[in-house]
């Protein structure tokens, strides 16, 4: 009979929590929020596998090419540290330490592995492109089953041609430039098993200096980012597969777009999870190339310290939506969770717990199912790794949570008063129906007061654990 009952519970979940359209998430852009200075290319090079729907339209586009048209473009980029690193991370690390910085170019496609593939593939696209450099000038990145070989020569012959069927965009403002249907096109490249094409622009005015001294300039960013499942980036400078490619017309150093992109990756991309696994191919581009204004000098963190920092707070603003994108796409996800946790003293520990109770298959079961079983949320707070400092040569634990101290919360969705789980380690009378009402939204918040050790806070975005999830990994190569 409990066998039946279990056999009858699991039925009726699967039934009650279908996985939503997301379409939603992906709207038109209007073409003035889009950056000068660059060309955007989506093409079918005929790598990506077709279906019937798709081949009367050429094929599902499975190759981007993104290259900057100016002379002083800059460009950074934050790498997985998974230590298997596929070989387009291991390959674009190089042309950026090699450049200092100055690579101008970008080509995403799908299921390059060996080195020599890669190295190929910045060939070819240095080749068919002006190179402001006399070195390697492209950055490529892949995505797709990790092992599995790719017809190179299509690659080639497809960045050729993305290469020289595109026009080049007028770098002033007010002319001719790239828009949203090439952006679009260039998106669609990027995906593997998303559901929608992720894609965000922005403008906002930037404190510049220049020939006519102290004023503002209005500059433009746009990004592109991939992701649905083995997400759980932990991505760093140059020392899923989750890729993106953010683009700026805005001037500012190599360095300082580099110390920006750290910063931002780290609050925002490295802030997610959709099923805790970390990919061999996590990669997060930049590039700069200042056509937004001739005038202006390129921006310096030491040099420019107000304009840097406005800078530094957009991108990472701009970050944090891009990276949402990829959780409201999780596979199989039926809700978007965000987890913070505050009283922290570090934002390090703040963001190690968010991270266990991000990553805690049995939380995201719970929210899956619509269960308000906030003791698994305690559970995880419990086995976070904390950081560690270093006591007469021997590592110890800097931070000790102190079970008497710590709160949890739901915040509703509709703005209604939070909902009291836990306070100062004791369980609180919850009201089940409105705790079962909270759970239930699409939107789920929740709060995790370590009662005041430290002011840090950080916060984690992440999606439940669906049947669907399943179904579609277990049947990821066929």
């Amino acid at each position: 009979m409990a066998s039946t009952i279990r056999s009858f519970h699991r039925s009726s979940i699967s039934l009650a929590r279908s996985v939503p359209s997301k379409a939603h998430h992906h709207q038109p852009i209007d073409d003035a929020l889009f950056p000068h200075g660059y060309r955007a290319q989506g093409i079918y090079a005929g790598v990506k596998k077709n279906k019937a729907s798709t081949v009367l339209e050429g094929g599902a586009k499975d190759l981007a090419l993104i290259t900057s048209t100016t002379a002083r473009t800059s460009s950074a980029g934050c790498f997985t540290r998974n230590v298997f690193k596929a070989a387009p991370v291991q390959v674009s690390t190089q042309v950026l330490r090699e450049s200092n910085g100055r690579a101008n170019t970008v080509v995403v496609e799908q299921r390059v592995k060996g080195m020599a593939d890669a190295w190929e593939m910045v060939q070819a696209a240095d080749a068919a492109l002006t190179k402001p450099l006399t070195g390697h000038s492209t950055l490529v990145m892949s995505t797709g089953v990790i092992g599995q070989l790719l017809p190179i020569s299509q690659v080639l012959d497809g960045i050729r041609s993305a290469a020289t069927s595109s026009v080049a965009p007028s770098t002033g403002p007010g002319t001719p430039r790239s828009n949203f249907a090439d952006w679009e096109a260039a998106a669609q490249a990027f995906m593997t098993t998303d559901t929608f094409p992720k894609l965000r622009a922005r403008s906002f005015d930037l404190p510049v200096g220049g020939t006519s001294g102290n004023r503002s300039t209005t500059v433009r960013i746009a990004g592109i980012d991939k992701g649905a499942g083995m997400i759980h980036p932990n991505m760093g400078p140059p020392h899923a597969t989750l890729l993106g490619l953010i683009a700026t017309d805005a001037a500012i150093s190599p360095r300082s777009l580099q110390s920006a992109l750290t910063f931002a990756v780290s609050r925002s991309f490295n802030s997610i999870s959709v099923d805790g696994d970390m990919s061999t191919n996590d990669t997060i581009l930049a590039l700069a190339n200042g056509a937004a204004d001739p005038a202006m000098e390129e921006i310096d963190e030491e040099t420019h310290p107000e304009a840097y920092e406005v800078f530094k707070a957009e991108l990472t603003s701009f970050a944090i939506d891009l990276a949402k994108l990829v959780v409201h796409d999780g596979e199989g996800a039926t809700k978007f969770v965000t987890i913070t946790v505050k009283g922290a003293p570090t934002y390090e520990d703040a963001h190690h717990v968010a991270s266990s109770v991000s990553t805690s298959s049995l939380v995201k079961c719970a929210l899956y199912g619509e269960d308000a079983n906030w003791g698994r949320i305690l559970c995880a707070v419990g086995y976070a790794p904390l950081s560690t400092s270093t006591v007469h040569g021997l590592a110890a634990q800097a931070m000790q949570i102190d079970p008497n101290l710590v709160s949890v919360s739901f915040i509703p969705s509709d703005g209604s008063l939070p909902l009291a789980l836990l306070v100062n380690g004791e369980p609180e009378k919850v009201d089940e129906e409105r705790a079962k009402q909270i759970v239930s939204a699409d939107e789920v918040t929740i709060l995790i007061d370590l009662g005041g050790v430290g002011d840090a806070s950080a916060t984690y975005w992440t999606c439940d654990l669906s049947h669907e999830y399943v179904t579609i990994n277990g049947d990821y190569r066929t």
